[in-house]
């Protein structure tokens, strides 16, 4: 089973920015552990603080992975570009968020890619990831 993670703006920056939120781990740490929990899966990871790379890289695996985990960070809630990608490809997206997008500013608690994903996850830390992982796995083995 492949699955692709994408992260885009600012998530290059975990375990440095704002550690009340988003925590002291960095994000590559965290995908470490993820491929050693889970050998079974081919795991890939992708961030970009630039919009046109990840539209890019959705067209790259969108074809040919069995799920993609997308923390789209403040492209959430401004990029049609995003939302469009992910419409046109055939790879189920499922929406991560580190916070709780609902417990912030107001013009966060609108997320453009929704409409798009099978699914949304917020609030829980890097926890979500993992958690995206199982949902994966669960629809693989129905």
């Amino acid at each position: 089973m492949k699955i692709a993670i994408i992260n885009g703006p600012n998530l290059n920056l975990l375990g440095k920015r704002e550690p009340e939120i988003y925590g002291s781990s960095t994000f590559e740490d965290f995908f470490e552990k993820l491929k050693t929990r889970y050998p079974d899966l081919t795991l890939s990871y992708y961030q970009s603080n630039v919009e046109g790379e990840l539209v890019n890289r959705l067209h790259e695996v969108g074809f040919d992975h069995d799920g993609i985990l997308m923390n789209a960070g403040a492209y959430t809630h401004t990029s049609v570009a995003l939302s469009d990608a992910i419409a046109g490809i055939k790879t189920p997206v499922l929406e991560i968020h580190i916070s709780n997008i609902y417990k912030r500013e107001e013009f966060r608690h609108k997320s453009i890619i929704s409409k798009e994903c099978v699914g949304m996850i917020a609030g829980l830390g890097l926890l979500g990831y993992e958690l995206g992982l199982q949902y994966f796995i669960q629809i693989e083995n129905r």
